[in-house]
């Protein structure tokens, strides 16, 4: 997969809706038209350095070219493709429905939601749980997450149930705690592999090998691993980025 899961851990959702909070992000008019929910660059540089989001000017243009390479801003008129700190009017493309929703944004998407889900009721199925002498974080039972999808119409059968967890196991969002079998509907042992509520700094977009290293810790928020589903395969890590792993982000 791209590098949307491997930014996940950056709230650029939660920033959104700070930028969106604090006036920020509003309707602006230029030249007689009015273009909604846009920002201002200089302005939106000006806020990433008094919220200590990035330590200078430099550091936060680059910050705001990587989200535009990755189709996650862009220039309210697509006039310039470059993230210019002037007064220029720029847009997050989740606010005008033209960020690319592709199949592992999709599936990225689906899974963070599932996951808030969980961790938001009482009585959870994701607990902290132990097999072979070693405790696991957010794991549950094969049978209880298809149970529970299908208890809370996230699935219309058991057979749907068992077809969304293949899809999140194959992007990487829940594994096998041993990493040996695929999702079945049955007493295996299996955790979320992404926890979507750790909080990292928007900087760490800008270091590679900071989010390859994150990456392999067992409570990554990165989802860098994808399963292949053909036999006698095993998972593999990727460096390369897609808007769907900035999907936290936003």
């Amino acid at each position: 997969m791209s590098l949307l899961c491997h930014l996940c851990s950056v709230p650029i959702s939660l920033s959104r809706l700070r930028l969106h909070d604090g006036k920020l992000i509003k309707d602006r008019r230029y030249h007689l038209r009015t273009y909604p929910n846009c920002f201002v660059a200089k302005e939106l540089t000006d806020w990433l350095i008094d919220h200590k989001e990035a330590p200078d000017r430099e550091t936060g243009i680059r910050l705001m070219q990587k989200l535009m390479d990755h189709y996650i801003i862009h220039h309210v008129c697509d006039e310039h493709s470059d993230y210019k700190d002037a007064k220029l009017l720029y847009r997050f493309r989740k606010d005008d429905g033209t960020f690319p929703l592709s199949k592992d944004v999709k599936v990225f998407m689906r899974g963070q939601s599932l996951y808030e889900k969980l961790v938001s009721v009482e009585g959870s199925i994701l607990k902290v749980k132990e097999e072979n002498s070693v405790k696991y974080q957010r794991a549950f039972l094969g049978c209880e997450m298809v149970e529970w999808l299908v208890q809370e119409g996230e699935a219309e059968s058991r057979r749907e149930a068992v077809e969304l967890g293949q899809a999140l196991l194959e992007h990487g969002i829940i594994q096998h705690v041993s990493n040996r079998h695929h999702f079945l509907d049955s007493d295996i042992l299996y955790q979320f592999w992404i926890n979507f509520r750790r909080r990292r700094r928007l900087t760490e977009l800008l270091s590679e090998n900071s989010s390859r290293a994150l990456s392999e810790s067992p409570d990554s928020p990165f989802c860098l691993r994808k399963l292949n589903p053909e036999p006698g395969n095993t998972s593999f890590l990727s460096g390369n980025s897609s808007p769907a792993q900035l999907l936290v982000l936003l």
